[in-house]
């Protein structure tokens, strides 16, 4: 009889540890690295080399970065306010990372046998024979998501700056702009699979050889959901809050340091988080050819379309324009929106009829 701690086996929290742990790292990794990747990206699509002298084509780069970061001078300007000032990375950074508790990577494989779910935040329930994991986990998702804005706008007002304080308020105006239009092209995709649990929803896209998409059923969704998800992130073109042209580095201008590197840190996780939920959504998550068959196979499918989602967030930026502000507010509130409630309506009439 094997050891058991609270009833429970001792492989449970083991896997559970584990799952932890290659999370984070992972996550930790692609955002290091994924500061590198976008500037030899966007550098080899404007003719440059970008990195090139940090180890074999900078690939140390990221690594040095965080050496003089972490080294670097801490300044608090004497008129912010302290507490809220050295709070407000952390509240930007810590949602961006646990919202990645509920996104399934892989399908379930069994060691010494015991079935494991390849989630962090599920388990496999023998007696029922199926994964159990938080039923709403979408939703998880979108709350804990805009918990992160509030980490921004406390920035802004903290620094005691003209510069910082409009660009938090953008970024608040921004997340509520984006988040609903967000929301509400993602409900196309619960109507169809009846469900809020992220792990059916992969389940119900495994047809076809895995290739049994909500892509294909929801096409505007999908568009919708992933540049309402670029707003909401702050990413290119719609970077209104940092706007170096005009605000000089927005919300985090007075930050230095370490405080500084930590909300680049949060943007990055939050693309990470955006393009997996994308993948979980509208390109079958973990499933692909075999993937049922052969477990391992999943975790690489599901890497192999987050990083393409990266890639394509970096095209844009190295592609487009930075929005004016009336024009952000303008596609948000009169195309979005409205495109996004005829969806739903659609949606539901052919699903009535179908």
């Amino acid at each position: 009889m094997g050891i058991e701690i609270l009833g429970l086996p001792l492989m449970y929290y083991i896997a559970m540890v584990a799952k932890v742990l290659v999370a984070f790292v992972f996550v930790l990794l692609t955002v290091a690295y994924a500061t590198y990747a976008e500037r030899k990206i966007i550098g080899h699509m404007q003719v440059r080399l970008g990195p090139m002298r940090t180890g074999w084509h900078g690939l140390l780069q990221p690594i040095a970065d965080g050496v003089k970061l972490f080294f670097k001078e801490e300044i608090v300007p004497s008129q912010a306010s302290t507490f809220a000032f050295l709070v407000a990375p952390l509240i930007a950074l810590i949602p961006a990372f646990i919202t990645f508790a509920v996104i399934p990577f892989g399908g379930v494989i069994e060691i010494a046998g015991y079935m494991i779910p390849l989630q962090v935040a599920a388990y496999y329930d023998t007696a029922a024979g199926q994964v159990m994991d938080i039923n709403v986990g979408a939703l998880y998702i979108l709350a804990m998501s805009s918990l992160g804005v509030y980490g921004i706008v406390l920035a802004g007002w903290a620094s005691n700056s003209k510069y910082s304080l409009m660009g938090g308020l953008r970024a608040s105006a921004q997340m509520i702009s984006y988040e609903l239009s967000a929301g509400l092209s993602l409900i196309a995709v619960f109507m169809l699979s009846g469900t809020l649990s992220l792990t059916k929803i992969v389940e119900l896209q495994s047809g076809m050889g895995g290739f049994d998409w909500y892509l294909f059923k929801q096409p505007l969704a999908a568009f919708m959901f992933f540049i309402c998800s670029l707003a909401e992130i702050n990413r290119t073109p719609f970077d209104l809050p940092e706007a170096e042209t005009e605000l000089v580095s927005g919300f985090c201008t007075e930050y230095s340091s370490m405080k500084y590197a930590m909300f680049f840190m949060a943007e990055y996780a939050n693309m990470v988080t955006v393009c997996a939920l994308t993948a979980t959504m509208f390109l079958g998550g973990w499933n692909g050819p075999f993937a049922v068959a052969v477990p391992l196979l999943g975790p690489i499918y599901f890497i192999a379309k987050v990083y393409f989602l990266m890639f394509t967030c970096m095209w844009i930026r190295a592609t487009l324009p930075r929005y004016r502000y009336d024009q952000l507010m303008h596609l948000g509130w009169k195309v979005f929106i409205p495109v996004a409630f005829a969806n739903i309506v659609v949606t539901g009439v052919i699903g009535y009829f179908i």
